[in-house]
């Protein structure tokens, strides 16, 4: 896998509007799925059924929850960079989430994503605007297109 690592905030701005290294492809088994969908409660047949979607669904398999691939962000994020001294790093917000394609059962995922922007914050901390797209292999369009906002402290 291709990562960089920055050694601090500051090393981190300088790749306002660039895109970060491609991350590796991440395999979405049936477990997870079915984990998500316990942790959440939603637990509609699409998602959890294997018999039923084999049958029923026009995708032929269970599919991944739209929310979980946003909430897969944060960790595909956090394969494709490091800043050495970040202290804790918190979800701040979405903006313009879009789920393009679905997510069938063993799919592999993977994250594409730039810095739209870096602003400084109280408590020696930094707000960034990620522009992320969660990739799906072999598909044209992704399982989710979002701005995903954190706040990180030094």
């Amino acid at each position: 896998m291709s990562s960089v690592i920055f050694n601090n905030f500051e090393d981190f701005k300088q790749c306002k509007g660039q895109q970060l290294p491609l991350g590796e492809w991440f395999l979405i088994t049936q477990e997870m799925i079915n984990n998500f969908a316990n942790a959440t409660l939603d637990k509609q047949w699409i998602h959890v059924d294997e018999k039923r979607a084999l049958k029923e669904s026009p995708f032929k398999s269970t599919i991944a929850h739209g929310f979980m691939s946003v909430a897969m962000i944060s960790k595909l994020l956090g394969e494709i960079f490091t800043i050495k001294s970040l202290k804790i790093g918190l979800n701040y917000g979405l903006n313009k989430v879009r789920f393009p394609n679905p997510v069938p059962v063993n799919s592999q995922l993977r994250m594409i994503a730039s810095v739209i922007d870096v602003t400084e914050i109280n408590n020696n901390g930094i707000r960034v605007t990620f522009s992320c797209i969660v990739a799906i292999k072999g598909q044209e369009k992704p399982a989710c297109a979002a701005e995903f906002i954190a706040a990180f402290f030094e």
